[in-house]
């Protein structure tokens, strides 16, 4: 699993010209990725850090902050541009492997006390957002 989380001061989220998940106010907004042998632990190990991170102002986590976290599903994250032009993704595992482990994802947020919002899985989205910093990290799960 990998996440590229930004913190930002703003968030959000349009399909077909409406806002379908937004955060106000200083938060985090995550792109995650899903390869092909992802599971239960890789959800638990990246919520928790996702929301332990200590990378918002005064080296508080959102946990800490009460901030909100703004998810959307980013199958890109496992494209390969290492040969040609055009990316690979074989490394991202397909829809119906990955969108139960993104809903898994956002949920172990909610249980850990996070506000979660939502991108559309497999929606066409435009996401807007100020990062603040800008910080921006890139996490990958242990396995």
């Amino acid at each position: 699993m990998r996440a590229v989380v930004q913190r930002t001061t703003s968030a959000s989220v349009t399909v077909d010209g409406a806002v379908v998940g937004a955060t106000e106010g200083p938060g985090l907004l995550v792109y995650l990725g899903i390869t092909h042998d992802d599971g239960a632990a890789d959800v638990a190990w990246m919520a928790r850090k996702v929301w332990e991170l200590r990378i918002l102002r005064e080296e508080r986590s959102a946990a800490e902050a009460g901030a909100p976290v703004l998810v959307v599903s980013q199958f890109t994250l496992y494209g390969d541009a290492r040969k040609g032009r055009r990316p690979g993704w074989s490394a991202a595992a397909p829809g119906p492997v990955s969108e139960p482990l993104y809903e898994a994802f956002c949920t172990e947020l909610e249980r850990l006390g996070a506000v979660v919002a939502r991108g559309i899985f497999g929606a066409d989205m435009a996401v807007a957002a100020v990062n603040d910093g800008p910080i921006t990290l890139i996490l990958d799960s242990p396995r």
